[in-house]
């Protein structure tokens, strides 16, 4: 095992696993540690989303799986050093925790504890369309220091397939952690842009 500072990635309910699994395959590629969190409703919408075998290959790359009911978890003490935390797909039901405090399960304990530790949290929500509320909740959790990735794709680069577009957001994801490692996302670049 690598002697990097760990991830805590966290998987909720909502549209958007196949992120979640790209998030973690490029984790695993840089040798970072994951500690991971899949709650009840990640699970459903993993199987539906990636398939009913998905939820053992997304395991198989932690390197430590977390009940999510486990709120005395590691994760869930500042004590616990971590690199940063990226809730890949983001609820509106675990925004709405975040941005209020609301610790009922240990997703929204652990992403509560890199705001009060001011470690890097990164969001990625998804729902659309947003009613106010929802732009309030993420109003709320900028305030508190998260960084807001809705997964929305860039087609500078003109990905040729819906795995590029993942990729893309996945690895946007990874790099706003601020790791010391080279950016995943391919810059943009104006001299490519056709004339």
């Amino acid at each position: 095992m690598t002697s990097r500072a760990p991830v805590v990635v966290g998987i909720s309910g909502a549209s958007g696993a196949p992120i979640a699994l790209r998030v973690l395959e490029r984790l695993d590629d840089l040798q970072i540690p994951v500690h991971l969190i899949v709650t009840p409703g990640a699970q459903r919408t993993i199987a539906q989303e990636i398939g009913p075998e998905a939820l053992d290959l997304i395991r198989s790359l932690a390197h430590r799986i977390h009940p999510p009911e486990d709120v005395g978890a590691s994760v869930a003490s500042g004590s616990f050093a971590t690199a940063g935390m990226i809730v890949v797909p983001c609820s509106m039901h675990s925004l709405a925790a975040i941005a209020t405090g609301l610790t009922h399960n240990l997703l929204v304990r652990a992403a509560d504890v890199h705001l009060k530790e001011r470690r890097r949290l990164v969001l990625l929500p998804r729902e659309a369309p947003l009613h106010l509320g929802h732009l309030r909740n993420l109003c709320r959790t900028a305030e508190l220091g998260a960084v807001i990735l809705p997964p929305v794709p860039a087609f500078y680069h003109r990905p040729q397939s819906l795995a590029e577009v993942i990729d893309g957001i996945a690895a946007r994801a990874i790099d706003l952690l601020g790791l010391a490692i080279a950016p995943l996302t391919r810059p943009w670049n104006p001299d490519e842009a056709p004339s």
